[in-house]
Formats: structure tokens, C-alpha cells, sequence
């Protein structure tokens, strides 16, 4: 963070009374890594109170906290009270994001919008030094983080912010304040927080409402409800360039991993780096060399204890069921010399559609080249029972024990495997995990 001083703190988050006059330059919301001369922003959770640690971080050497109210046994003037702690760390992070003087793109989406930032990185790195969202820090946390250790020396910024609500990604946008704003699509993920489908949509779009006027919108033309993005961008005065099968650079493309979904995130960067008056040939040269990220699509070739060799399509960060579909879809469509496995954990937050949901990802399953399936949770016996006895059929109640079933009855050599379903309530990461760790 640019150093800033108290004075200047407090006047961002309109506190009136005497504080200490310091100067700092390093914000932490973790009482544990408190440093001396730290602004200590003290958050809540569900399951924590970081007031609590106050006294600790002060003790630590914090210069000033922020906190909701009077902590006792702490000098006052080392206090900053605000209403609502998160929504002063995210005006922090706007105050450091207006010092920027580089070209601030902003991204959201319902799926692959991780995969799509770090192909931009990636492309812009070749033209010039190129800050971006650290993992998927993309929430009402990990924004103002990303924005308070943005990196002033770099000419391009990639901003990814993430949404379950409606509201959520306005507040967002407000703090980064984007010359560019990009939409990679819009799936019904996360529709139990919203009454209908089109609502996401809408979500989606508020990426647009703090675009500088006259800044670029990129939009996926094919994705559902797409001429909603485009009417809300053109509202917000943005000048709108669209991308799909048939709107894109016209160069040749050639990327390592397969996958239409992969094609869609390359024409979204591609479109980009034309908007920035770039060399989009030499882009998509350079995006035949982009691999998939771990937990995304990332493949792996692993041993098996017999010897024999296997390849794990490492898909369990999302269980989205589009992000799902186009998975299964994809290895579907895939050449192997060996059997293709899926293993597909439940999916979370679809509410009263998650039963039809599962069902589709079963139909999905038996409309394919699939030769074995394993459910994981109780919501994937819904999407077994569409799946015919002509394909060998597996279930487990959860994760427990699965990789050694895996690796010990299940796979052979030559098999692909690709693995999916809801990160945290399925815990299919985990499984991977192993089966990187003891296949190498």
C-alpha cells in the first residue's frame, strides 16, 4: 500500500477525533502476522470476532486498528471506529486503487473467470508489467487486499471480483473503479440468492455501473441473457465489444488444452488485447503455451502402484453444473487409448433446482463416451440413477476412503479420469490432492 498517513485515514473513513500521527504502509486483517507499524483492520466472520485480538496487535506493534467500537485496554488514540469495518477496508483499497495511474481491467463471470485472469496476466506480461488478483481473492475481502497491495509500478492491473448476491459486485466495482470491465458469461450459479435467472444476469452487469465512461465492456455474445450485459454496459456509457464463435479476432489459435470453454476464454483475452491496441497475433501465439491452473482443468500423469500410467484431469475447484457439463463434454469428445472416468461430487447453492440439476448432469453422463461413473454425497444418486448398466457405476457417500479405491480397484493404465464437484462441500480437492501426491 502507498504509505499514507492517519490524518489522511481519517478522513477517508470520516472520523473526526485525535489519533496518533503515524504513517503506514501495510494493512492486515490477520492478527498473526501483525507486524510493527501495521493498520490492523479488525473483521467479523461467522465464526470470529477479530476484536477480540485488539489488545494482541496493539501489543504486537500495530501503529492503528480500525475497529466497530471502543475496544477497552486500548489507547484511544490508536482506534479508528467506523460503522462497518469491511466497508472501511474497502474504502482503503479504493483510496490506494485512485494513486494508480496504470489501466485497471476489471472481470467477473460465473465460471472460468479465475482461468481468465490469469490467461490476461499472462498475455499482458509480454507487453508490460502486469499486476493481477492473487488466486481467487475476488470477495468483499480479498478485493480490498488486492487493491491495497497493487503493485503502482505496473502498467496493466487485472481486478477479478466474485458475487453470490445481488449487490455485491456494485459495491465491488465501486472500490476498483475499472477502465475495463469484462463479463465472461453467466450460469445459474449461486440461484438460490436470487428469485429467477435473469436476476444473475442483472448481478453480473453492475460490473458496469462504476466503468469509467467511455471505457471498454467485454462481453461472451453467446452466454445467456447477453443483450441484458450489453444494454446495461451501453447504459453505462461504455463502448461494447462482443466475443463468441462468430465475433472474435480473426487469427489463428491453436491452444494445449481442449475444450470449447478454453476457445471462449482465449477469444475474451484476444478481444482484449485488440481493445488495448496489442499485438493479437502474437497473443495468440503465446496462448497455445497457457496450461490449465490447478483444481481448473490442470492434467496430470500419474503411476499407478502396478506400474501402469494414468492421466487426472484435476477439475475439483467448482462444481458448477454449465462448468460441469462442459467437463464431461469435453473428455466426451476427448481421443484416449484407454477408459474415461468420471468422479462428480455434488453441486451446492442451486436451492429447489438441485435435484433437476443433477438429473441433467447424469443425462449429460449417459448421452457420452463415458465408460465409468462414481457419485460422491447423497445429491449425486439423482444424476447415477439416469446413467444405463452399460456403463459400470460407483457411489460413496462422501470422499472418505475414495482414492484408495481409485488407485488400488478402479484404475488401470491408459485410464482418464476427470474429477469435479463443489469444492467445499464436496471435498473432492482432497482426493485429487492424494492422487497427485502418490502418483508422481
Amino acid at each position: 500500500m502507498q504509505p499514507i498517513t492517519s490524518q489522511k485515514l481519517c478522513e477517508i473513513l470520516n472520523y473526526q477525533n485525535p489519533v496518533v500521527e503515524v504513517v503506514v504502509d501495510t494493512v492486515s486483517t490477520d492478527s498473526r502476522s501483525v507486524k510493527q507499524g501495521d493498520l490492523f483492520i479488525a473483521l467479523r466472520g461467522e465464526n470470529f470476532d477479530a476484536h477480540d485480538f485488539v489488545p494482541e496487535v496493539i501489543a504486537k506493534g500495530a501503529a492503528l486498528v480500525v475497529v466497530e467500537h471502543i475496544v477497552e485496554g486500548v489507547s484511544l488514540d490508536r482506534q479508528i471506529v467506523v460503522p462497518n469495518s469491511l466497508h472501511a477496508f474497502g474504502k482503503i483499497g479504493a483510496y490506494n486503487r485512485s494513486l494508480y495511474k496504470g489501466v485497471v481491467i476489471g472481470l467477473t463471470g460465473s465460471a472460468g473467470k479465475t482461468t481468465t485472469k490469469e490467461e490476461i496476466k499472462f498475455a499482458l506480461g509480454r507487453f508490460g508489467k502486469t499486476y493481477a488478483t492473487s488466486g481467487n481473492h475476488n470477495n468483499n475481502v480479498g478485493v480490498p487486499i488486492t487493491l491495497c497491495n497493487m503493485d503502482m509500478d505496473a502498467e496493466y492491473a487485472v481486478i477479478e471480483m466474485g458475487m453470490s448476491a445481488k449487490g455485491e459486485i456494485e459495491e465491488l466495482v465501486s472500490y476498483v473503479q475499472p477502465d475495463i470491465a469484462i463479463i465472461t458469461n453467466v450460469y445459474p450459479m449461486h440461484i438460490e440468492f436470487f428469485p429467477n435467472f435473469e436476476g444473475i444476469a442483472e448481478a453480473k452487469a453492475e460490473i458496469f455501473k462504476s466503468l469509467k465512461k467511455g471505457g471498454w465492456a467485454i462481453i461472451n455474445e453467446d452466454t445467456n441473457f447477453a443483450d441484458i450485459l450489453e444494454k446495461r454496459a451501453l447504459e453505462n456509457g461504455a463502448k461494447v465489444i462482443k466475443f463468441g464463435k462468430n465475433t472474435h479476432p480473426n487469427v489463428e489459435l491453436k491452444l494445449s488444452d481442449e475444450g470449447e470453454h478454453n476457445y471462449y476464454n482465449a477469444w475474451c483475452v484476444l478481444s482484449l488485447i485488440k481493445a488495448l491496441g496489442l499485438d493479437v497475433k502474437q497473443t495468440a501465439e503465446d496462448l497455445s503455451q497457457f496450461k490449465a491452473l490447478a483444481g481448473r482443468g490442470a492434467k496430470h500423469q500419474l503411476r499407478l502402484p502396478n506400474g501402469g500410467i494414468y492421466t487426472l484431469i484435476d477439475d475439483s475447484y467448482s462444481g458448477q453444473p454449465e462448468a460441469m457439463k462442459i467437463a464431461i463434454e469435453t473428455l466426451d469428445k476427448m481421443k484416449v487409448p484407454g477408459r474415461k472416468i468420471v468422479v462428480l461430487g455434488k453441486m451446492a447453492e442451486l436451492g429447489n433446482t438441485s435435484k433437476a440439476r443433477h438429473v441433467e448432469i447424469g443425462q449429460t453422463v449417459a448421452n457420452s463416451s463415458v465408460d465409468i461413473v462414481v457419485g460422491v454425497c447423497p445429491e449425486m444418486k439423482d444424476m447415477l440413477a439416469q446413467v444405463p448398466n452399460s456403463k459400470k457405476q460407483y457411489y460413496f457417500e462422501n470422499k472418505e476412503g475414495l482414492d484408495d479405491f481409485l488407485i488400488n480397484n478402479l484404475l488401470q493404465n491408459n485410464d482418464i479420469v476427470l474429477i469435479k464437484g463443489a469444492r467445499y462441500s464436496s471435498k473432492l480437492y482432497q482426493v485429487t490432492d492424494s492422487l497427485i501426491e502418490k502418483g508422481k
